[in-house]
């Protein structure tokens, strides 16, 4: 018989270690997908999962179980992505040279008339995804919740511990952010 998520806690809480296993492997398949639209390099990505899991693990006695398991975590797995930007924040400063093809094709037509790019998908993406990379660890994370996501600006506090307003001062921000990228972008093809 299966035991339930409030079981299995209780079991790893009174020390059987193994009762965990059923917990991480159940969502680890979610932490990895969070995990992947913070961090773009696979082993990045396994070391936010096991920091993740590590967390959880040693964190355990403080779910309360007011919110399902899985808000518990994916929160703690949102704040573990948003400390690993932080922590490995480069010099993300690229050239324009380093775009390719269908991105310069589909940033150069969109300057001479944006309604008309929503043809090329795929090079809008990879655009968005080096625009992305290029952003400092509060506004993509904020970005990515609001805008990829679809999280609502109440959701974002919960997640983060922002309050409300914050996280609508960081939004502005962080499109702002996006626009001087960009504007970065253009400029570099264009002098």
């Amino acid at each position: 018989m299966e035991r339930t998520e409030a079981e299995l806690i209780a079991a790893v809480l009174a020390g059987d270690r193994a009762s965990f296993e059923p917990l991480v492997a159940k969502y680890s398949p979610r932490v990895f997908a969070t995990a992947r639209r913070y961090a773009r390099r696979e082993v990045e990505i396994q070391d936010i999962a096991q920091e993740v899991w590590l967390k959880a693990f040693d964190k355990l006695k403080s779910f309360r179980g007011e919110a399902p398991f899985e808000h518990w975590l994916m929160r703690m797995t949102v704040r573990t992505c948003y400390d690993f930007l932080r922590a490995h924040q480069r010099n993300r400063i690229s050239s324009f040279s380093e775009i390719s093809e269908p991105e310069e094709d589909w940033l150069e037509r969109f300057v001479a008339e944006p309604g008309s790019v929503s043809e090329d998908a795929d090079a809008a993406k990879m655009l968005i995804g080096r625009v992305m990379d290029k952003l400092s660890p509060d506004a993509r994370l904020v970005i990515q919740l609001l805008e990829i996501e679809d999280r609502s600006v109440k959701e974002i506090a919960e997640i983060t511990g922002w309050s409300v307003p914050l996280v609508k001062v960081r939004a502005f921000r962080a499109r702002g952010e996006m626009r001087k990228i960009l504007a970065r972008m253009t400029k570099e093809k264009y002098l």
